[in-house]
C-alpha cells in the first residue's frame, strides 16, 4: 500500500496476497508458458506441486521470483512512472538478515527499478512501533511467530539487541502440516480431501492454545467434555448413488449403439484392407502386362523389386489377391444389408440370401458374437421396475471430520517442538534463556512489556499461556505484563506506514542511491525498527617480509638428503 500524510490516500493496505508464483508448462497448441502470481492463482491445491516462492523460510533467496512479485505489486498499485519506480520503498526483512540477501535485494531495487531510496526494517519491530502507547516503556521482549519461524527479540531503549535474539524454526506452516498428518491417520478414507488449505482454515477457526496442556488432555477424556467441545467440519461430497438408474429401454438403446459402432468399425477396417489389396493387385497386373508385351528387361527388374523369382509365382500372387478382393467386397455388401436389419436381440437374424451371401452373413454374426460378453451384463432378462438404490449409510456424516484433541495438539508445537520430533526449545524455554542473559534489573524491565505479534499468535488462549509460563519462571511476587498486538497480521504494515510518514523528510533510516554505490548493497542505515548493521570486515594479510621468505629460499634451493631438508 501507500504511505502518505495526505488524508485522501487510504491508510489501509490496498493489496494482500501470498508470496507465491506458479508457471504453467504451456499448451500443446504452441502457447507459451503463463506465470500466475498471488491471488491470480485461486485455490493453491491443484497447483501445489508447481508453486514456487522466493523465500527460504523467511529469507528471500530467489531474486527472479522476487522480481515477479514486485512487478505484480507495482502494476496493481498503479505506479505510473515510465522505466522506473519513482517512489521511496519501505521493505521488511528477516531478523539478522544475511548481508548477501540484502545486497541482492538492494541491487534489484536500485538497478532494476531505479528507486530513489529504500529503507529496511523488521516486521515485528514495526508492529511494536505501531502499538506503542503513552507511558509504554521503550524496552520490551517481542515474541513474533509467523508462518515459517518464531523469534524472541529483546528491545532495550528502543533498539534491537541483536546479540541476544533467538529463533525457533517453527510456525504456522509446521502446525498445518502436523494437523494434516494427524487427520490423515485418523481418516485414511479421506486422505486426498485433507489438504493443507483446509488445515490452515481449521487452525484459524477451530484451534486454541491450552493454558495447561496435560490438564486439558485429561479434560478431553471425559465423554461429556468431548461432546460439548468437539467441532465438526463437513468435507465436500457427491449425492450421486452408486447403483445404476438406467431403465431397460435405455439399456437396450445403449447396447444397440455399441453394436452399431462395432459394425462401423469392422466396415471401416474392411474398406481399408480392400483399398490396400486393390493397390497391390493393380501393381502385380501391371508387371504381368510387361511380360505379355515382351518387355523382358523391365519385367525382370520388377520381379526383383517384388522379391519374386518367376512368372508362375507372380500369377499365384495375382490369383490370391483377386480372391481376397472379391471376398472383402462380398463382406462389405453383406455388412450394409445387416445394418438395415432392426436389432432386437444380441444375435441378429440371418437373412435369406444366396449360398455365398449366407456364408458371409454367418461370418459376420460370429465376429459380432465374439464381442457379446462385453454387453452380456447389460441384457435384461425380464423387464422389471427399477427401484431407486438407497444408500446403506449417510454420506454427509461419512464425509465429516470430528475435531477433538487435534484442536490443541497442532498449535502446541510452538511450546513443545518435540511433539513433531524437532530437537528445539519452545517459546517458554527460549524466553527464559534470553532473560537469563541479562542482569536482574534489565530482566525486570523487559518483562514489563512482553509483546506478542505475528499471524501465529492469534490463537485464543496464547496470552494466558505466556502469562502462566512467565509466572512459573519469574521470582516470587515479581510483576510482568503481556500485551497482544491489536492486529497481529497487519500491524507490521501499519507500523511501517507510520514510520515512513514520520521519517519521510529525514535522512535517518533511508539508503539513497549514492549510499548504495559508495558502500555496497549490503549497507544498512539503522533506525528504531531496523536490524543492527554489521559491516563485512576482511582480515588484512600480513606483508611477506624478507625474513619470512628466507626459509623458503633455503628449502627450495637445498639439494641434499631429503631427511636433512625436512
Amino acid at each position: 500500500g501507500w504511505a502518505s500524510a495526505d488524508p485522501a490516500v487510504p491508510a489501509e493496505p490496498l493489496l494482500r496476497f501470498r508470496s507465491l508464483a506458479a508457471r504453467s508448462r504451456g499448451a500443446r497448441g504452441g502457447a507459451g508458458a503463463e506465470t500466475q502470481v498471488g491471488n491470480d492463482l485461486g485455490s493453491p491445491e491443484p497447483l501445489r506441486w508447481l508453486l514456487r516462492s522466493p523465500f527460504d523460510r523467511n529469507v528471500p533467496v530467489q531474486l527472479e521470483l522476487q522480481e515477479l512479485l514486485l512487478d505484480h505489486v507495482f502494476q496493481r498499485l498503479g505506479v505510473a512512472s515510465q522505466g522506473c519506480v519513482d517512489h521511496p520503498i519501505v521493505l521488511t526483512e528477516a531478523v539478522c538478515n544475511p548481508l548477501y540477501s540484502r545486497q541482492m535485494m538492494s541491487e534489484l531495487l536500485f538497478e532494476c527499478y531505479q528507486v530513489p531510496k529504500v529503507s529496511y526494517g523488521v516486521d515485528s519491530l514495526y508492529s511494536f512501533y505501531h502499538n506503542r502507547r503513552q507511558n509504554w516503556p521503550c524496552s520490551g521482549l517481542v515474541i513474533s511467530s509467523g508462518y515459517q519461524c518464531t523469534h524472541v527479540l529483546p528491545v532495550l531503549e528502543g533498539r534491537l539487541d541483536a546479540k541476544n535474539c533467538k529463533r525457533i524454526n517453527l510456525g504456522g506452516c509446521q502446525a498445518a502440516v502436523y494437523l494434516q498428518r494427524l487427520l490423515q491417520l485418523k481418516y485414511p478414507g479421506h486422505f486426498a480431501a485433507i489438504t493443507l488449505s483446509r488445515m490452515e482454515e481449521i487452525l484459524h477457526e477451530h484451534s486454541y492454545i491450552a493454558e495447561d496442556y496435560i490438564e486439558e488432555l485429561q479434560k478431553w477424556r471425559s465423554p461429556e467434555y468431548y461432546e460439548n467441545n468437539m467441532h465438526k467440519m463437513q468435507l465436500p461430497f457427491s449425492n450421486k448413488l452408486l447403483g445404476s438408474t438406467l431403465t431397460s429401454e435405455e439399456k437396450q438403446e445403449r447396447r444397440q449403439q455399441q453394436l452399431r459402432r462395432l459394425q462401423e468399425l469392422n466396415a471401416r477396417r474392411r474398406e481399408e484392407k480392400l483399398q490396400l489389396d486393390q493397390e497391390r493387385l493393380d501393381r502385380l497386373l501391371y508387371v504381368q502386362e510387361l511380360l505379355e508385351d515382351g518387355q523382358m528387361d523391365q519385367f525382370h527388374k520388377a520381379l526383383v523389386e517384388l522379391n519374386m523369382d518367376s512368372a508362375e509365382e507372380l500369377q499365384s500372387y495375382i490369383n490370391k489377391l483377386s480372391l481376397s478382393v472379391e471376398q472383402t467386397k462380398q463382406k462389405i455388401l453383406q455388412a450394409e444389408v445387416n445394418i438395415e436389419v432392426d436389432v432386437v436381440d444380441s444375435k441378429p437374424e440371418t437373412p435369406d440370401l444366396d449360398p455365398l451371401g449366407s456364408e458371409q452373413s454367418l461370418e459376420d454374426v460370429e465376429s459380432i458374437n465374439e464381442f457379446e460378453p462385453l454387453f452380456a451384463e447389460e441384457q435384461p432378462e425380464v423387464e422389471k421396475p427399477v427401484a431407486a438404490v438407497q444408500p446403506v449409510f449417510n454420506l454427509a456424516e461419512y464425509h465429516q471430520l470430528f475435531l477433538g484433541t487435534e484442536r490443541i495438539r497442532a498449535p502446541e508445537i510452538v511450546f513443545q517442538p518435540s511433539l513433531i520430533g524437532e530437537d528445539q526449545a519452545g517459546i517458554a524455554e527460549t524466553m527464559q534463556y534470553v532473560l537469563e542473559r541479562y542482569p536482574k534489573e534489565q530482566q525486570a524491565i523487559l518483562v514489563q512489556n512482553v509483546f506478542l505479534t505475528g499471524g501465529n499468535t492469534m490463537y485464543p488462549g496464547l496470552k494466558a499461556r505466556v502469562q502462566k509460563e512467565l509466572l512459573e519462571m519469574r521470582p516470587f511476587q515479581s510483576s510482568f505484563q503481556v500485551h497482544l498486538a491489536s492486529s497481529p497480521v497487519l500491524d507490521a504494515w501499519y507500523g511501517a506506514r507510520d514510520w515512513a510518514v514520520e521519517y519521510m523528510t529525514r535522512e535517518e533510516g533511508w539508503i539513497t542511491r549514492k549510499d548504495y554505490e559508495e558502500k555496497g548493497g549490503e549497507y544498512l542505515k539503522e533506525h528504531c525498527a531496523s536490524n543492527v548493521y554489521v559491516p563485512i570486515r576482511l582480515p588484512k594479510q600480513a606483508p611477506r617480509t624478507a625474513e619470512a621468505l628466507a626459509p623458503s629460499r633455503v628449502l627450495t634451493s637445498s639439494t641434499g638428503n631429503p631427511c636433512e631438508q625436512a
